[in-house]
């Protein structure tokens, strides 16, 4: 760590009659200064955590972020391990306290690039469901997607409108959809 480098720290609760004692007393034990320490009280499945975004605002890289256990970054394993995933990119260490792992070490290095690899399959795995649940619809002549702006019989309409001179803002307008819309309806 160079002499600019900062430790900060990040604590949160899930609920406001949880307290911050127990996780700020450990933090400082750990050696960061009282007026580092960031926090939310809400749920880790949030994402507009407060306390962390302004953390991530004033973290630089070589500086280190420490928590006093991992699942403090986020209610989820994905969002725990995307939140790793960010810091690294930008060269911010993590320093847990609970698992004893700090990311500048080569055993942290190794457990920060095996939940970079878990985020990147829980991506593809995630995209495949979804290809699978497409097709899957798309065989039983469901609609995927997003819902559909005219109905059949609207989109009839709209040619018939367009074969009759209308404008395409008229027929948009009329039909209550954008000007987009009815080209590709009439170009259909």
């Amino acid at each position: 760590m160079n002499m600019t480098s900062l430790q900060l720290g990040y604590a949160r609760v899930s609920t406001d009659p949880q307290s911050l004692d127990q996780q700020l007393d450990a933090l400082v034990v750990a050696g960061v200064s009282e007026d580092r320490i960031y926090s939310d009280k809400m749920s880790g499945a949030r994402t507009d955590r407060p306390g962390l975004t302004k953390l991530l605002d004033v973290a630089r890289e070589g500086d280190t972020i420490v928590v006093v256990a991992l699942d403090r970054l986020g209610r989820s394993m994905m969002h725990v391990i995307e939140t790793i995933e960010l810091l690294n990119e930008r060269g911010i260490i993590l320093r847990s306290l609970r698992e004893s792992i700090d990311f500048s070490t080569p055993t942290g290095k190794m457990m920060a690039a095996v939940f970079a690899a878990m985020a990147e399959y829980e991506r593809d795995l995630i995209k495949e469901r979804a290809a699978a649940a497409r097709a899957a619809a798309s065989a039983r002549g469901r609609h995927t997607g997003r819902p559909r702006s005219l109905t059949d019989d609207n989109v009839q309409l709209a040619k018939r409108m367009h074969g009759s001179g209308e404008t395409i803002s008229t027929i948009g307008k009329a039909l209550g959809v954008s000007r987009a819309t009815v080209y590709r309806a009439v170009a259909a």
